[in-house]
């Protein structure tokens, strides 16, 4: 039987296990769900999801797991895509933990306020003054990515892994947000690395299906 992903075509993180799904040639089924409707938030929504967040893996009839990085450890356990040595897979990790307390929280933030994902209610100035405080910390995750990638194809050994799929998210939406990658050849190297995969998608992908 086929997973259900549940999720936003808006969201990076939903494209994530979107991403690996498809790499692994896995049978899903995409089930949209309208966050700026509301509609993550429903009390029904909430038994899936009790922060009422997507993306929502159903891998069985009845059974839920949320949080993207999460989604990606159960999808790749047994597989490449995160690796058996003990180092390696807490090297994943690592990365995938800077993706969620480094990158996310201003790479993703300044991408929603400047497409008015969230707190509209926040007034020009108020959004741009939040825009201004994200951007050191928005620029210095990049060059943390851009360090590594100087020197190393993808974030961990020899080949794509999670790691790299749980970081591009959000990084190939960066200039949405106002951070432009020019000066990050490493970073550009590397996204485009990640999309001359045969199975890759894009966020535009999950709203045709």
């Amino acid at each position: 039987m086929a997973s259900k992903l549940y999720g936003s075509a808006i969201s990076g993180n939903c494209l994530k296990p979107a991403m690996l799904l498809e790499r692994l040639g896995a049978e899903w089924e995409w089930v949209a769900v309208d966050i700026l409707a509301g509609e993550a938030r429903t009390a029904d929504f909430r038994l899936k999801s009790p922060h009422g967040r997507v993306p929502v893996l159903e891998p069985r009839p009845g059974v839920f797991l949320p949080e993207s990085n999460a989604i990606l450890c159960y999808l790749a356990e047994g597989t490449p895509w995160l690796p058996d040595d003990r180092l390696d897979r807490a090297q994943v990790l690592r990365w995938m933990f800077f993706e969620q307390n480094n990158h996310e929280t201003s790479i993703a933030v300044s991408r929603a306020l400047c497409n008015g994902y969230y707190d509209a209610a926040l007034d020009p100035e108020e959004r741009q003054e939040r825009l201004r405080q994200l951007r050191g910390p928005g620029l210095a995750a990049l060059k943390t990515m851009e360090s590594r990638l100087r020197r190393e194809d993808w974030f961990v050994g020899p080949g794509e892994t999670i790691a790299d799929l749980a970081l591009y998210a959000y990084t190939h939406t960066a200039g949405e947000g106002g951070f432009d990658l020019d000066s990050f050849p490493g970073v550009q190297a590397w996204l485009e690395r990640v999309e001359s995969h045969p199975r890759h998608i894009r966020l535009a992908d999950l709203l045709r299906r």
